[in-house]
């Protein structure tokens, strides 16, 4: 593989190799990646959405026996980059995933403080998940984030790390691509009031008909676990408590599925 514009490209064989030892600790261990500031990506489309959303990678990893379509990328011209030639073995000890493109990155992780969110929208629409702690999940609703082009989620009392790899990976990279702000139940609950965004919590409990209600306005859609749903107090400072009707015997369903119906009405109604 050739990249323009760089020169040099430095070449590891080995699996006991320190950096390949830290990237896998990076992968398995949410303290590494805390400690470094750095997490992995692995994946052609995820690493250009990572770019793509303003994340700085840092080192460019690949197997020339793999990841040969790859040269014509922008990313593979970037001086700024420190490229490493893997060997087909330790690629394949650093790749999760058995369709992979040949490549992974060292990327720049980022802060996702309330503060930082700025809103185009005069009407926003948030999603805020509290203690989400299943990364399938969690993926799962940023991607519907994406899908949705919805103004932001909101993480209250997070229990996974962001840049965990089964997050990147279930979310198919839009961890990326969806404005991510982090904080307890009560700094987000403050934060929404100060915004002056209606918040609608899903509930089974005292709740309307989602498709009863206006999220023409702004509006915040709170989900909580599968297991225990949302806590006292998000339900104590709901605006309005809203409910899928279910027609078969169970009286929830995954909450990456819920959160998608409520966002998708939300959008119908804004005319989109």
């Amino acid at each position: 593989m050739y990249f323009c514009g760089v020169k040099e490209v430095k070449s590891i064989s080995s699996t006991q190799n320190p950096l390949i030892k830290k990237i896998l600790l990076l992968k398995e261990k949410s303290r590494e990646r805390k400690k470094t500031g750095l997490f992995v990506v692995e994946g052609v489309r995820e690493i250009e959405l990572a770019q793509k959303g303003g994340y700085t990678i840092k080192t460019l990893l690949f197997s020339p026996e793999i990841a040969s379509s790859f040269s014509s990328n922008p990313i593979s011209k970037n001086p700024t980059i420190e490229y490493i030639q893997l060997s087909k073995s330790v690629y394949e000890k650093l790749a999760h995933r058995g369709t992979t493109e040949g490549i992974l990155a060292l990327v720049e992780g980022k802060e996702h403080p309330l503060e930082n969110l700025q809103f185009k929208n005069p009407n926003p629409l948030v999603l805020v998940a509290e203690a989400p702690e299943k990364p399938g999940n969690i993926g799962a609703l940023l991607r519907t984030a994406d899908a949705a082009a919805i103004d932001a989620v909101l993480i209250a009392n997070p229990r996974s790390d962001l840049y965990n790899p089964n997050i990147i990976r279930s979310s198919v990279g839009c961890v990326f691509t969806t404005p991510v702000g982090m904080g307890s139940t009560e700094e987000i609950l403050q934060y929404l009031k100060h915004k002056s965004i209606t918040i609608y919590c899903a509930a089974l409990t005292a709740s309307k008909n989602y498709v009863e209600c206006n999220f023409q306005g702004g509006s915040a859609i709170v989900v909580g676990t599968e297991a225990s749903g949302l806590s006292e107090t998000w339900l104590q400072h709901s605006d309005q408590n809203i409910i899928i009707p279910m027609q078969g015997e169970i009286d929830s369903m995954n909450v990456s599925v819920s959160a998608a119906i409520l966002i998708f009405e939300a959008k119908r109604q804004r005319g989109y």
